[in-house]
């Protein structure tokens, strides 16, 4: 592990001690908090010590347009110099903004340095150039959560401190079709070998000096890319068209995203906000509509995540709408280095190509953790799968060398409207996902029966689907399988009743019988 990495990696690990003390305690500082109930404590007292740490950067009054350093707004004349000399040149004073007036400017990869804000006006745009060759010499960078030398992401900074993206303007990414989305399959031209070299690459702890990439390759570059910077600005801005995922923090302390709009819903992988290996992170008030998950919390993938060893902690997810995508609020699949103390509230998830809204993914190769998430108040009008999915099988992986430790969910005041069905929960055999509890929750619409497979500790209170309250009931141990159900609960005169089964996942039904006339609350 390179010393920046130990660093933030040490800087997390202090940081969960003592929320783990503080969560230890929390039941006197928190009041009404029912007695032994910890998502009561999270909220209590972990969410707001890590709320009260997250704290934008400032920068020095000074502006440096960059039309005074040679930029033009015609959309076809290239910036990419002007950008630069733009940058210096508020980096030799010490810092201040770097201003994109109104216009459209074309530019190759724009690298930020330290104490610099990148501001955009109302009217402003930065187009970026579809040639790949703009985006060399490589850089160090990540690519699905392996590192490795590759075209630099459109906006970069590396290392820094006191970096910032603002204003109302547009960061345009310009990728389409027949420019960098065309890498993503067939016919080739494509990534899928280059994957494969990188990630034999990473398994042979080849150097990451040497795990050279860039032209003559097609692995696609992300649109922003801030990697081990501390104290992190991107606000008000709209990215779209990204050659893949869209804002990418990693190994980054002190981040906030706040009021940007993602809106890029046609390009394959176009993830919205993906903090990887991160510490404090604040996403408030955004707007996403994305070809892939809208919010995706990462920590490295496989043997290259077990190298870097770095989690992500502390993410805060407030007050956002997400529209089209694959997950609303996803942690994974790249889980590897661990990913703990993920809150989400008062957030609206819906539309007919919104897949699921809460979403864990993982497999036996990533390892790692993923543990105490915590989600309350969250609308979603309508999803196009599960409600809420936590698959340990993820790429149809059921076992591997490293299961990952999945457990400690809580939702509560969850509301939806139709979806195929409320849950689909798959552990491993022999590797259950642990402890999931959803309360005063109501799922209005559920068309098809949910899977429940591999669980332990799945409590339900106060949870309705399709008009029923339901409850929980373990079934039977079927081999290496634990197979549950989710069952009617009707209360008549105070009494709780079962009345039928909700769904009853892989059972026979004889079985199922057996099992309701024996089921005693």
């Amino acid at each position: 592990m390179d010393g920046y990495s130990r660093r933030t990696f040490l800087a997390g690990a202090a940081g969960a001690a003592l929320i783990g003390q503080a969560a230890g305690r929390v039941e006197a500082a928190a009041p009404g908090a029912p007695a032994g109930d910890p998502a009561a404590a999270a909220w209590g007292t972990v969410m707001p010590r890590i709320r009260r740490r997250i704290r934008p950067p400032r920068f020095p009054g000074r502006t440096f347009p960059i039309t005074d350093h040679g930029a033009v707004g015609d959309g076809s004349t290239k910036c990419t110099d002007a950008f630069e000399r733009a940058v210096a040149a508020c980096a030799r004073a010490g810092g201040g903004r770097v201003l994109v007036p109104s216009g459209t400017y074309l530019t190759g990869a724009v690298h930020l340095a330290d104490n610099v804000e990148l501001h955009l006006e109302p009217d402003a745009t930065i187009r970026f150039s579809r040639d790949p060759a703009d985006y060399l010499p490589v850089v160090y960078t990540r690519y699905e959560g392996v590192e490795l030398m590759n075209y630099s992401p459109f906006i970069y900074a590396h290392g820094r401190t006191n970096v910032a993206i603002t204003g109302r303007g547009t960061i345009d990414g310009q990728a389409d079709a027949e420019h960098w989305w065309d890498w993503s399959g067939d016919p080739p031209p494509s990534e899928g070998p280059d994957k494969k070299l990188l990630a034999s690459m990473a398994e042979a702890g080849v150097p990451v000096a040497e795990r050279v990439f860039g032209a003559g390759h097609h692995l696609r570059p992300n649109l922003i890319q801030l990697y081990r910077c501390r104290n992190v600005l991107i606000e008000g801005v709209t990215v779209r068209d990204s050659p893949m995922w869209n804002i990418h923090p990693v190994l980054c302390t002190n981040v906030t995203i706040r009021e940007v709009t993602v809106d890029s819903p046609r390009g394959p992988n176009n993830d919205g906000c993906d903090p990887e290996s991160c510490v404090d992170v604040l996403i408030e008030r955004c707007v996403f509509n994305t070809g892939d998950d809208c919010v995706a919390i990462k920590a490295g993938k496989n043997a290259d995540g077990r190298r870097v060893n770095a989690p992500s902690m502390n993410v805060l997810v407030d007050s956002c709408v997400m529209r089209d995508g694959n997950g609303g609020v996803t942690v994974g699949s790249e889980t590897t280095g661990g990913v703990r103390w993920v809150f989400a509230w008062n957030c609206t998830m819906s539309s007919e190509r919104l897949e699921r809204a809460i979403r864990v993914k993982t497999n036996p190769e990533r390892g790692g953790y993923v543990r105490d998430l915590y989600f309350r108040d969250i609308t979603v009008g309508q999803a196009a799968d599960a409600v809420i999915e936590v698959a340990l099988n993820y790429e149809n992986k059921p076992t591997g060398p490293y299961f990952p430790d999945v457990r400690d969910l809580d939702i509560r005041r969850l509301r939806a409207g139709r979806a195929p069905r409320a849950f689909n929960l798959i552990g491993n055999p022999d590797n259950p996902i642990r402890d999931i509890r959803v309360t005063n929750s109501v799922f209005e619409e559920m068309a098809e029966a949910d899977v429940v497979r591999d669980v332990t500790g799945l409590v339900l209170r106060n949870v309705w689907i399709n008009g029923r309250r339901v409850h929980v009931l373990k079934i039977e141990q079927r081999g290496h399988q634990l197979v549950q159900a989710l069952v009617e609960v009707r209360e008549v005169a105070g009494v709780p009743n079962l009345l039928d089964r909700h769904v009853l996942h892989g059972v026979s039904s004889s079985s199922q019988h057996a099992a309701l006339r024996s089921f005693r609350l």
